[in-house]
């Protein structure tokens, strides 16, 4: 058994994966739009637009994220999930930060907390959720 993460997108998968593989260092393994779903399975698709995303897969900060588009009138930003990245230093934190939050909302503007020496909450333009963080070295 594994868990993955899916991330539905409205119509931005493919932007939103380069963006995490520019500069979060992810690794696009996958990215299969409608059209060349079509070609692999005999003209079988959900009917959506031919370059909107039916299937992407990225390595991402030691764990796979699996992403697609649906129709721009059922997308909705992520709710009550969040992407959790820990990164190892205040620098990196800010910069991630800084990326992330750019056309995004911030929830928590990156800060010093108990737990962390930097910590923030946002949603990113593509409307992912995102914790991150750079944990306090405890004891």
């Amino acid at each position: 058994m594994k868990l993955f993460t899916q991330l539905n997108f409205g119509g931005n998968c493919r932007e939103a994966f380069e963006f995490y593989e520019r500069h979060l260092g992810g690794k696009i393994l996958a990215m299969l739009s409608q059209g060349e779903m079509k070609q692999f399975s005999a003209g079988q698709g959900s009917g959506g637009p031919e370059d909107a995303i039916a299937h992407a897969r990225m390595q991402l900060a030691g764990t796979e994220l699996i992403g697609n588009d649906v129709p721009v009138e059922l997308f909705q930003p992520m709710r009550s999930a969040y992407l959790y990245l820990a990164v190892g230093t205040a620098e990196e934190a800010e910069r991630v930060y800084g990326l992330l939050s750019e056309g995004g909302q911030i929830f928590m503007p990156m800060g010093e907390m108990f737990f962390a020496t930097r910590f923030a909450m946002l949603r990113d333009r593509f409307g992912v959720s995102w914790s991150v963080i750079c944990e306090k070295r405890m004891g």
